[in-house]
């Protein structure tokens, strides 16, 4: 069995009724439906809180070019988010709040190039949910609590339910490795323990994760391409 990491439960703790507050300012803006509408069934809708035209609407995660991302409208009101943000020292790519009301689901699916050893990574941090959620990856299931803050790999196969009676809310931040990231990850698991799974891509797969890579430019791209070919 391999010891390849699919998550990690990192030991800080935010709190939950200053989370649920920030969120209590901005429920009633306009939340945007999910891109990939493919991926999922029911309600799933997201607010950037980042993002590099300053504005709400714009949740994509991959960013466009070298423009760094800048607070939108809704950040400007929610000063707990604000205080977390500043308190994550790496630059972000993707600052979103993600919604999954009550009996919707994500399908289970990749995303490319979010794994650690990507030099990229996505952190969550729930601030609405309930022991309902079903959240699985690879094969296992997650329970993420109010105030935690989770990585996942999310180069693994993962889906999402809300059996719940409540909308799940999680606060997404994407960012690009750094020292500091990884002072925190390697207190965490080995360094030896972040390694690309042993698939075997597809030639058309592999052009998809460079051009990704490429925009996001983090800061090893050489050596993460280096190991793709």
């Amino acid at each position: 069995m391999d010891k390849l990491v699919r998550s990690i439960k990192f030991p800080m703790f935010f709190d939950p009724e200053k989370l649920k507050r920030d969120v209590q300012k901005i429920i009633d803006k306009k939340w945007t439906n999910h891109y990939n509408t493919n991926d999922y069934s029911g309600k799933w809708t997201s607010i950037a809180l980042m993002s590099q035209n300053g504005k709400s609407d714009s949740i994509f995660a991959l960013p466009n070019g070298d423009e760094k991302l800048v607070p939108t409208e809704i950040l400007e009101s929610c000063t707990y988010f604000q205080q977390i943000l500043d308190s994550f020292l790496f630059e972000k790519t993707a600052v979103r709040l993600l919604k999954l009301d009550v009996g919707a689901e994500v399908k289970p699916h990749t995303d490319n190039c979010l794994g650690y050893e990507d030099g990229c990574f996505r952190l969550h941090i729930p601030i609405i949910t309930n022991s309902e959620v079903e959240f699985i990856l690879d094969g296992n299931r997650l329970i993420m609590n109010e105030g935690e803050c989770w990585y996942i790999d999310a180069n693994f196969t993962h889906s999402v339910a809300n059996r719940g009676k409540e909308d799940r809310i999680h606060l997404v931040i994407d960012g690009l490795r750094n020292d500091w990231t990884d002072d925190l990850f390697f207190k965490e698991a080995g360094q030896n323990e972040f390694v690309r799974p042993a698939t075997e891509a597809s030639e058309k797969e592999k052009q998809l994760i460079i051009a990704e890579l490429k925009r996001m430019n983090p800061p090893n791209l050489a050596a993460i391409l280096k190991d793709l070919e």
